[in-house]
Order: C-alpha cells, then structure tokens, then sequence
C-alpha cells in the first residue's frame, strides 16, 4: 500500500506521532515510546482522546485485520495513568506487546485495583521516573518493567546482578540513551578512526559515484572477501525475482545498476563500524532513512528516493562510525544537494530530513514543517509507522530489499 493511500487511515483528531527508541541494558531496541502531538487548534483533545487517535493509528498499519502484529517481539510503550478505562483505546493492539508506562503519582495503595486490571488484561507495567525499584510487595509484583533513565553504570549493574540472582523478573529499560559524539580527527585526511572495511565501503561508493567500470569495482572489492559475500548474499534476495541467482558483481550491476548498489553501500556502512556504535543507532539510521525516503515518495521524482534514503542514513552516519561529518564527506562525493541536506537541512532534501528528526522528538516543528512540504498529519503518521516495520524487517545487517 502506497503512502498517500495510508492519509485516509489517520483521518481524525489529527496529529502527529512520535517513537522514541526503548533499549535494554545491552543497548539493544526493545519497542517504541509512541507519543501524540496535536498542534494549534486540536489541543483541546483529552489524554483518553489522544491516547484512542494514537493507539487507531498505530493499529491500522501495525496490526492490520487478519495480518497479525508487524513488529515481532517488538513492545510498544505508552505514557498512561492509573486509569482502567483507557484500556479501551487500546483494545485493537496486542497486549502482549504493549507496555504501560505509570510514574511515582500512580503507585500509591489506591492505585493498586486499576493497575492489578490492567495487568489482568495482560499489558506490561514500566515505572518510570522512580530512582529505584519499588521494595518487595504488591506493587513490585504487578511490574514487568522498570525505567531505569539514561542506564546509570552502577544502577544497571546491581540491578542485572539481582536479576541473575533470580531476585527481580523486572525488565530493564534504558528510556534515555546516551549518544557520544564523534572523536575529532587529526587532519580531514586521518583515516586512523576509520575501520577498514569502513574505508573500502567509502572507496567503492566514490567509485560508484565516478561511474567507474565495473571491473575496478571488482578489484577493489577482491581485498575483502566477507564484504564480496555479504554483498553478493545481500543482492540475491527475492525482490531481484524467482529463478535469478546473481554470481558475481558485474552481473549484479548489469541487473540493478549504479544506483541500487550505491544504496546497499550504504545500509552496509551503518554496521561496518560496530565498535563505534551502539547496536541501536544502526536501527535509528535506517529507520530515518527509509522516513525520509518514503516522506518524499510522492512529492519527489522516483529517481530522488536513493538520494532521499541516503539523506535519512548520512545524518548520522558520523556517530555510526565514529569519526567527524566532514571526515566521511570528503571520502564519498554525494551530490551537492544531498551534501546540503545533511549539513544544514537546506535544499530540496532538506526539510524532509528535517520532518523525520522532528517526529524521533516531541513533534513541535511536525506541523510546520510538513504544511510547508504539502503533507497532511496522516501521510506523515504512515511514512513513520511504514518505516518502523520495513526497519524491523531489513533487522541490523539485512538488505532493504
């Protein structure tokens, strides 16, 4: 299903999603905070009206009739209060995979009875906002998930201890990720923080970028071998079509062209470098990169998606491998307004990337940003939700396609 045939499906009240990446200890994704966003004249909407606008949304694409949940072992969480009766809004997802988030307010003997239904009904429990567990009791009981911030070293380590102790079934959850910002280099021509498969990535999307023959590709590919048989396993996938076996890389490129296997560079860039990274950020890179592709699908040529997806990928590509923007800019020649739209946020690319970090936050520029792109509230929701379960499939090291 095409995106501009997803607006119907976020008709009222409208709004802006928004998904925050939720990790465990290992800093592995676990599920989504998914948070609503009306702006202007729609605030006057309630939580149990915001929270039923958000939970349709999501069930519409996520959990379509009669194709099951989208997202695997993927939780969803929500910020609620100890309120049974907004269960109602959440009836058409599956309980398994959703998490309530309560804080400190909803904990109190009072509140016990509401959170003891909604567990009954099989949703999960996270306390957030809490310094530390509650002590054994009733309430600790009717956890499943405890909110343990930014993942404080010392707090993390006591409590995975008590877990294999076998004294907490809790679930940790790291709801504040810390991002470290790249390690500044010598000289713009330093490689030293550059893993090699990472630099002969770089070295064989500049070819591809200069159009170069085939047969230098494979040259330089030959001093990789792992990087030849993931790519060759990357490209015989069944979307090339049933009874094509690709054997070799000149028979790749005389199938798909430049263009499609600059795009695999790409996805393969974002995990060439996992000592720099957290395992999270590669999924944040390409879920960010298929939003931006798919939030210009429509209002751009076909031929602009791979520079679209590109964008989304490249805006953090320089805390995926750990070196400086500018570094892995001047290894790679992307066109000038790719380039523009990585650096700034400026050109024709530009305000679509914008668009997309504006719903990984609190959705305040959303609005703005996609009146100015001639985007309705739906075909936004529908490119970030479609995103989400395309990255969920490609996983960490798979291929878009």
């Amino acid at each position: 299903m095409a995106i501009n045939d997803l607006a119907d499906v976020f008709a009222a009240p409208t709004g802006y999603l928004t998904h925050a990446l939720m990790l465990d200890p290992r800093r592995r994704v676990v599920g989504y905070r998914m948070s609503w966003h009306q702006p202007g004249a729609n605030r006057s909407a309630g939580p149990a009206e915001q929270l039923k606008a958000l939970a349709d949304c999501l069930a519409e694409q996520l959990n379509p009739a009669r194709k099951g949940w989208r997202l695997g072992r993927t939780s969803l969480f929500f910020d609620v209060t100890a309120d049974p009766s907004l269960l109602a809004s959440l009836q058409d997802l599956p309980q398994e995979n959703v998490v309530l988030c309560i804080g400190p307010e909803d904990t109190t003997n009072d509140a016990l009875p509401a959170l003891q239904f909604m567990r009954e009904h099989g949703f999960g429990l996270m306390l957030c906002r809490s310094a530390e567990p509650p002590p054994p009791g009733p309430l600790r009981e009717l956890l499943t998930h405890f909110d343990v911030g930014a993942g404080d070293a010392e707090l993390l380590e006591r409590l995975v201890m008590e877990q294999e102790a076998g004294g907490s079934p809790l679930r940790l959850v790291v709801t504040k990720p810390v991002i470290e910002q790249p390690r500044p280099a010598a000289s713009a021509s330093n490689d030293a923080t550059l893993q090699p498969e990472s630099t002969l990535i770089l070295q064989l999307m500049q070819m591809l970028q200069r159009n170069e023959d085939v047969r230098q590709i494979e040259t330089a590919l030959k001093h990789d071998a792992v990087l030849t048989y993931r790519l060759l396993r990357y490209i015989n996938s069944p979307a090339i079509g049933p009874g094509v076996e690709i054997q070799s890389l000149r028979h790749a490129v005389t199938m798909l062209g430049y263009s499609p296997l600059f795009r695999w560079l790409a996805l393969l860039l974002t995990t060439s470098n996992a000592a720099s990274s957290a395992p999270f950020m590669t999924r944040k890179a390409i879920t960010r990169g298929r939003a931006v592709e798919l939030m210009g699908k429509g209002m751009l040529a076909p031929a602009d998606a791979d520079n679209l997806f590109v964008v989304g990928m490249f805006s953090l590509i320089d805390q995926l491998l750990g070196v400086p923007m500018e570094q892995v800019l001047a290894k790679v020649q992307l066109a000038e307004s790719v380039q523009q739209a990585i650096l700034t946020r400026g050109g024709v690319y530009g305000p679509f990337l914008a668009l997309a970090e504006s719903c990984e936050g609190d959705a305040s520029k959303a609005a703005r940003l996609s009146e100015d792109l001639f985007m309705s509230p739906g075909q936004v929701n529908a490119a970030q939700l479609a995103a989400l379960v395309w990255s969920q499939d490609v996983g960490a090291a798979e291929a878009p396609y």
